[in-house]
This record gives C-alpha cells, sequence and structure tokens, in this order.
C-alpha cells in the first residue's frame, strides 16, 4: 500500500502542474463537449507513458545521455513557449468564453487532445524518465505504477467534470490575467529545473 500511496503523490504532483494539456480539458470540461473522450485520451495516454517508464524503456532513455539531452533541451524550448504564450495572455486577458465558439467535432477535438498529449517533450520527462526512474527506486515498481496512474484518472475525470463548477469564477479577465501569469511562472520555473536537472 505505502508503493501504491506514494505512486499516487508523486504523479499527481507532476500532473496537476498548470500546463497545455490541463488547460485543454478545463476548456472542454466548461463547454460540456466531448469531456469523456478528451479524459479517457489523457488517462491513457499517461497510463501508456507510464508503463512505458517503468517497463524499462525510462531507465533506458535515463542512461543514454544524448537521447536525455535531446528530451531534455526540446522540453525547455516548448516549456519557455509556452510561458511567453501565457504572458501575453496575461497582459492581454480575456474572459474564457466557452461557448462562444461554435461545437468542434469530436475527431478535431480528440485529434487536438493527442497533439496535447504526445507533442509535449515535458510529458515524457515526467512520466517515461523521471516516474519510470523513480518507479525503479521503489521496492514494488508496478504498485507505484498502479498508484500513478490512479492519480491521472483522479486527476483528469475531476478536472474534465468538476469544470463547470469554476464557470462563473473564470469568466471574469482578472481571473485570467492571475492563471496565465501563474501559468507563466510555473513553466519558467520547470524549464528551469528541467535545464539544470
Amino acid at each position: 500500500m505505502g508503493s501504491v500511496l506514494a505512486g499516487f503523490g508523486f504523479s499527481l504532483a507532476l500532473i496537476v502542474a498548470i500546463g497545455a494539456q490541463n488547460a485543454f480539458v478545463l476548456r472542454q470540461g466548461l463547454r460540456r463537449e466531448h469531456v469523456l473522450p478528451v479524459v479517457a485520451i489523457c488517462v491513457a495516454g499517461d497510463v501508456t507513458l507510464m508503463t512505458a517508464g517503468i517497463a524499462g524503456p525510462g531507465a533506458l532513455l535515463s542512461g543514454t545521455p544524448t537521447a536525455l539531452a535531446a528530451v531534455r533541451w526540446g522540453g525547455v524550448a516548448f516549456l519557455l513557449g509556452y510561458a511567453v504564450l501565457a504572458a501575453r495572455r496575461a497582459l492581454r486577458p480575456t474572459a474564457l468564453t466557452p461557448l462562444d465558439r461554435p461545437p468542434a467535432t469530436l475527431r478535431a477535438t480528440l485529434l487536438t487532445c493527442l497533439a496535447f498529449t504526445f507533442l509535449n517533450p515535458h510529458v515524457y520527462l515526467d512520466t517515461v524518465v523521471l516516474l519510470g526512474t523513480v518507479a525503479h527506486q521503489d521496492p514494488n515498481r508496478w504498485a507505484f505504477g498502479a498508484g500513478a496512474a490512479t492519480a491521472s484518472l483522479v486527476w483528469f475525470t475531476g478536472l474534465g467534470l468538476g469544470a463547470r463548477r469554476l464557470g462563473p469564477l473564470l469568466a471574469h479577465p482578472a481571473a485570467w490575467r492571475a492563471i496565465d501569469g501563474t501559468i507563466a511562472v510555473i513553466m519558467v520555473a520547470i524549464a528551469a529545473s528541467v535545464a539544470v536537472g
């Protein structure tokens, strides 16, 4: 049980960091549009990458300096780019009005979700390399992985299905200024930790 709780806590700490994927899930939840398929893709993506990290490629990748450097610096560039976009949004905040746009097709929504899930180098650093490496240090790595997967399920389900309650708060530009400013700071901090890590 200790390994499950350790995996749950470790994974939750990684997942809760504000980022593009979480913002996308939040927007879909506010729109009440294709929420369950989006949640399913996010959780399935996490579980797949966590399993890869725990099964061994994470340890293998972490032992290959060139591959690790490429993933690291790609992740740094992605995070800094996202920080710049968030900072620009913070300077010109708008209210989140998700119902102002026409509904997106399921296909378009799922392709966007897949892009947010698998084209972010940081997700590979978190799930395959970092979580995989930490799981290998736990006496029961698969129990650790089960706890990590459970955290992903709890987080994305809560975010997607609970988003509607946040609608009134997120209708104000000041709320988005604070959120986007926080996102920018967090992304720079994560990029710095990845760069020196």
